[in-house]
Parts: C-alpha cells; sequence; structure tokens
C-alpha cells in the first residue's frame, strides 16, 4: 500500500477531506516538517516588551530561588556537619 488516508482533515482540505500520508521515512519526515512550520504559523508569538518583563520576572525568581537555597545550605551544613559530629 503506497499511502494511508487519515479522517480529520488535513492541509489539503476541509474539515471532512481526508489527509493522505505520504510513504516510506523521508515522505513522512517532510511531512511531519510541513506540519511544523504549520502549527509554528499558528503560535501567538509574545512583543518585545512582554518577553523583556518575563525574562526580567524570571531572572528575579531564580535569584531568589538561589539565594534560598544557599541559605539552607549554610543552614543545612552547621546543623548536620558542625553541630551532630559534636555528639559523636
Amino acid at each position: 500500500m503506497a499511502t494511508e488516508v487519515l479522517t480529520g482533515g488535513g492541509p489539503a482540505g476541509g474539515a471532512g477531506a481526508p489527509a493522505v500520508r505520504p510513504a516510506g521515512r523521508l515522505g513522512r519526515f517532510f511531512q511531519f516538517l510541513r506540519d511544523v512550520r504549520n502549527e509554528l504559523r499558528k503560535v501567538t508569538w509574545p512583543t518585545f516588551d512582554e518577553l523583556k518583563k518575563a525574562t526580567t520576572v524570571i531572572v528575579i525568581f531564580v535569584t531568589i530561588l538561589g539565594i534560598a537555597i544557599g541559605i539552607m545550605d549554610v543552614l543545612f551544613q552547621k546543623i548536620f556537619v558542625q553541630w551532630v559530629a559534636r555528639l559523636f
């Protein structure tokens, strides 16, 4: 069988038209790339200002999280390495 018929619409027709999947690995690979391109066209990309704001929030959050983990590391080091070592 050279092609496989899929139901549910496709790039060639309307909602009820069957889509034809190409045979072979190379044909499926190129169909995959076409599908990826079509899906990326549907994406709503952020504006530059939205991107700057989101990046700023992420950098601040990661910095705060890194400081919190550093403080917990120092605290747990004191508890488990220094204080527990005195018991033995």
